[in-house]
């Protein structure tokens, strides 16, 4: 019997933790499962919603054998409105059993086939599975850049787990930290990419609780500087960042009584590769790309101000990487990728020469299932 693709039903749940039980048992990560409620807890499909999640089955008989979502949206893309998906959470059972190993490959020809205008994001880098697919099957990408500030670096040369690795590098991480030769070092890398930032005194900030109108100005401005953005109106930001979820602090920058730029800050979960560090997020921000350095340094103090002892962020625009280059960020290793299907890549030609307008932040992908 074929493999078929169809929407995720009340009627599938028994078939999904069947499916779920059969990974996990056959070795794979406990992270690695699919909701069981075909109702998704991030971005619900409601009445009148822009943006919002579905979820998808590939069936063989009364079997699931995979499954993924997709996030659907409008961007702005090359001066025009377009309706975009974002492939997300796939899995296959051919993780566990190779009889299967073709499921992939299904699950992605079925959502292009319902959204040909589609993009993957994250990935965790090159060499997994599903980033090895998209190249194969003729989808362009880049890697975004992944930018760092330390805010406490004797915290962070004694907690930073990933680059504690080794046994030596341990010693020299901890006597930097104890010296005080990390905190001079790290200050003073950091503080070089300040020389030169413009004073900022005409910018004035405020903490708001939710994104009103004040917001459509600025997008009406600031969208056609940008090569490929998600729609980021007022209607659409109260979806991402609903006034309920205290989670997310939303910043308004302004100059002479007028927005010019927000952005959207949070604490991150802990990960074993940052120890007890406390990790601070600079998820998303909007603006023109010259005016992306206040908004940066506003998000850098309010997360200064909650305790965190290091910021991050990933920005594709190469215009926001000079306003985090400005505000004293330093870059790291990237394994976040943007992919583009062929449709999308085609609306952004030459993709080498538009990629790097495309204005793509960790809100793009599923980074904000995690504050739900």
């Amino acid at each position: 019997m074929g493999i078929v693709i169809q929407s995720y039903g009340e009627e599938h749940i028994p078939g999904v933790r069947d499916f779920n039980r059969r990974l996990l048992a056959g070795g794979a990560p406990e992270h690695l499962v699919f909701p069981e409620h075909p109702v998704p807890l991030w971005l619900p499909k409601i009445d009148g919603a822009r943006v919002y999640n579905e979820y998808f089955l590939a069936l063989e008989g009364g079997a699931v054998r995979g499954t993924y979502a997709l996030k659907r949206q409008a961007c702005y893309i090359a001066g025009e409105p377009r309706s975009v998906g974002f492939y997300h959470h796939p899995l296959s059972e051919g993780v566990v059993d190779r009889g299967y190993a073709t499921v992939g490959a299904t699950l992605l020809r079925g959502a292009l086939k319902d959204e040909p205008v589609m993009y993957a994001l994250g990935m965790e880098g090159y060499d997994r599975p599903l980033p090895r697919m998209l190249k194969a099957m003729g989808w362009s990408d880049l890697l975004v850049p992944f930018y760092f500030r330390v805010v406490r670096p004797a915290r962070f040369l004694r907690a930073m787990q990933w680059l504690r690795g080794l046994a030596a590098r341990r010693l020299l991480m901890d006597a930097a930290a104890f010296s005080g030769a990390g905190w001079l070092a790290i200050k003073t890398a950091q503080g070089m990419r300040t020389l030169g930032s413009p004073s900022q005194r005409d910018v004035s900030v405020e903490e708001v609780p939710e994104f009103a109108r004040w917001a459509d100005p600025l997008w009406e401005r600031a969208r056609a500087l940008y090569a490929m953005t998600a729609v980021r109106d007022s209607e659409s930001l109260r979806t991402l960042y609903p006034a309920a979820n205290r989670k997310f602090t939303r910043l308004k920058v302004s100059r002479d009584g007028v927005a010019i730029g927000w952005a959207v800050v949070a604490e991150q979960k802990k990960k074993p590769r940052y120890g007890d560090l406390r990790v601070g997020c600079v998820l998303d921000c909007f603006a023109d790309p010259a005016d992306g350095t206040p908004v940066v340094q506003a998000a850098v103090r309010a997360l200064e101000r909650r305790g965190m002892d290091l910021i991050v962020s990933n920005q594709s625009h190469a215009g926001w990487g000079d306003g985090f280059r400005r505000s004293g960020f330093l870059t790291g290793p990237s394994n976040f990728i943007f992919a583009a299907s062929k449709s999308l890549a085609g609306l952004l030609a030459p993709f080498e020469e538009k990629g790097r307008l495309i204005h793509v932040t960790r809100a793009d992908g599923d980074g904000l299932y995690q504050y739900v």
